[in-house]
C-alpha cells in the first residue's frame, strides 16, 4: 500500500534520501539553522507511473525550487483511496487518472479544468476527447495504451505460422493447431475478471453498447452476439483457461514457460519482458495487433491523463507540474524507463518509436476509441464482465446473458435517462 494522504508535508523517506545533502548543508554543524523553501507538491500515480515518477522530478525542482512529494498506489485501491481523499478535502496537488475516469471526478468537482488549449495541444487523435466533459477538458493526456497481442515466436513458428493471423477464423485455426502440438498447455490467457478481451471483441464487431441516447443498454445485437459467441469459444475449446487474476500469480513466468502463446496485454508488459530476458528472451516473442472478424479494428485502450485537483492552494505550480511531466521529452524518456507510449504527437516522429515492436502500437493507435462516453462506463464494464464471466462458467447462456447485462445496465443508467428526459443534459 502506498503511504497515506497528506494534509502538510511530512517528510518521506524518498524526499529525505533526495534532500538529505541540502539538509545537512541548511542546517550546518551546529544544527541550529531552519530548512526554508516551499512545501512539496503532492503527486499520485499509480502502478509503474508512480513507482518510477519520482525520477522525473529532480529537473523540475532544479528549474522551479519546488520539491514534489510522489506516492504510488495500487491501481487495485486507486479509485476508492481517492474518492476517499476527495470526501475528506485531502487529494493531493496533482493526479494521475485512467481517461475512464475523468468525467467521474469533473462531475464531483474532485478536479479543475485546463487553463487554456496550449497545454492540451499536440496530443495523438482520440486521446484529448476521453478527457472533455462538454466544452471543457479536465486533464492533459499522458499516455496511449492501446490493446495488443505478445505472442511466443517459437511456438506459433512450431506450428507454422510467424506471427498471429489477423481474423478470427483464421486465429482460431492457428489456435486449434498450437493446442494439438500442446494439449497440456493452453493458447490464450485472458483472465475472467479482466473484461478488456471481450471489449475489443465487442469493438471489433462494431458493437453499439448503448442506445436511446446512451440512457439503456443494447446487447441484444447480432454484433454482441457474434462478439461473445467468440470469447465463449475460446474457453469451450480449452484454448484459455476458465482462471481469474489471483489464480495466475506471475503471468510473465507462464508465458515465459510456455504455458500459454499469446496474451492480449499493454505497452508496459514489453517492461516485464526486458527484466526478465533471461527467462524469455527478445528473440522468443513479439506483438501483433489483436485479431478482428474480418481484420483489426477498434481495441480496447487505457489512457492515462494527468489532473489538477479543485481544491488545490497552488494551481499555477500544479499545472507547471503537469506541464513538465507531460512533455515529449518527459514522456519519451518514460517510454524507455516503462514502456508507456507518449500522448504528445510529437514524441512520435522521435526514431526511438520506431521500432517493429512499437508499430502495432502506433497503427492501433489510429483507429478510434469507440467506449461509451457515460461517467457510467467503468461501472458498465465491471457488470460486463461478471456477467461474461458466468457464461464462460455455464451458468448462463449467452442470450441470457446479454438480456441480464441489458438489465443492469439500465439500473445503472437510471439516473442519466432521468436527467436526459428532462432535458438537463443532452
Amino acid at each position: 500500500m502506498g503511504r497515506g494522504a497528506q494534509q502538510g508535508y511530512e517528510p518521506t523517506r524518498r524526499a529525505m534520501l533526495a534532500g538529505g545533502g541540502a539538509l545537512a548543508a541548511s542546517v550546518g554543524i551546529a544544527g541550529c539553522t531552519a530548512v526554508t523553501g516551499p512545501a512539496p507538491l503532492r503527486f499520485w500515480a499509480t502502478s509503474y507511473e508512480g513507482d518510477y515518477s519520482p525520477l522525473l522530478m529532480p529537473d523540475f525542482t532544479r528549474a522551479t525550487g519546488i520539491p514534489v512529494d510522489v506516492q504510488s498506489v495500487p491501481s487495485t485501491a486507486a479509485h476508492e483511496k481517492m474518492l476517499t481523499a476527495q470526501a475528506g478535502g485531502a487529494l493531493p496537488d496533482v493526479m494521475m487518472l485512467p481517461s475512464g475516469w475523468i468525467g467521474e471526478f469533473a462531475m464531483i468537482g474532485a478536479v479543475m479544468p485546463l487553463p487554456g488549449p496550449a497545454l492540451a495541444g499536440d496530443v495523438v487523435p482520440g486521446a484529448l476527447a476521453q478527457t472533455r466533459i462538454g466544452d471543457r477538458c479536465y486533464g492533459v493526456p499522458w499516455s496511449v495504451a492501446p490493446m495488443v497481442q505478445y505472442y511466443r515466436r517459437d511456438l506459433l513458428a512450431a506450428a507454422g505460422y510467424q506471427a498471429p493471423p489477423q481474423d478470427w477464423a483464421s486465429w482460431r485455426t492457428m489456435a486449434r493447431a498450437l493446442k494439438r502440438r500442446r494439449p497440456d498447455d493452453f493458447v490464450l490467457l485472458s483472465l475472467l475478471n479482466w473484461p478488456d478481451t471481450l471489449i475489443t471483441m465487442l469493438f471489433q464487431t462494431g458493437a453499439t453498447l448503448l442506445r436511446d441516447r446512451d440512457t439503456r443498454g443494447n446487447f441484444r445485437t447480432p454484433e454482441a452476439q457474434a462478439a461473445f459467441a467468440f470469447y465463449l469459444s475460446l474457453y469451450r475449446e480449452g484454448l484459455a483457461p476458465r482462471a481469474l487474476s489471483t489464480e495466475v500469480q506471475d503471468a510473465v513466468g507462464a508465458f515465459a514457460q510456455g504455458f500459454y502463446a499469446i496474451w492480449p496485454s499493454w505497452p508496459t508488459a514489453m517492461l516485464d519482458f526486458e527484466r526478465r530476458k533471461a527467462e524469455i528472451p527478445a528473440a522468443a516473442w513479439g506483438i501483433a495487433r489483436m485479431a478482428g472478424p474480418d481484420g483489426p479494428g477498434p481495441a480496447s485502450r487505457l489512457d492515462a491523463a494527468l489532473c489538477v485537483s479543485a481544491t488545490t492552494p497552488r494551481p499555477a505550480a500544479a499545472w507547471a507540474l503537469v506541464r513538465h511531466l507531460t512533455s515529449a521529452a518527459n514522456e519519451l524518456r518514460f517510454q524507455r524507463l516503462i514502456g508507456n507510449l507518449p500522448a504528445r504527437q510529437s514524441a512520435w516522429t522521435s526514431p526511438q518509436l520506431a521500432t517493429p515492436l512499437i508499430a502495432p502500437f502506433a497503427a492501433q493507435m489510429r483507429e478510434p476509441n469507440p467506449a461509451p462516453r457515460v461517467l457510467e462506463w467503468e461501472r458498465i464494464k465491471i457488470e460486463m464482465q461478471l456477467v461474461a464471466e458466468r457464461i464462460v462458467r455455464g451458468l448462463l447462456t449467452i442470450d441470457q446473458g446479454l438480456a441480464m447485462i441489458d438489465t443492469r445496465v439500465d439500473a445503472i443508467l437510471a439516473k442519466r435517462r432521468a436527467l436526459v428526459d428532462a432535458g438537463r443534459i443532452a
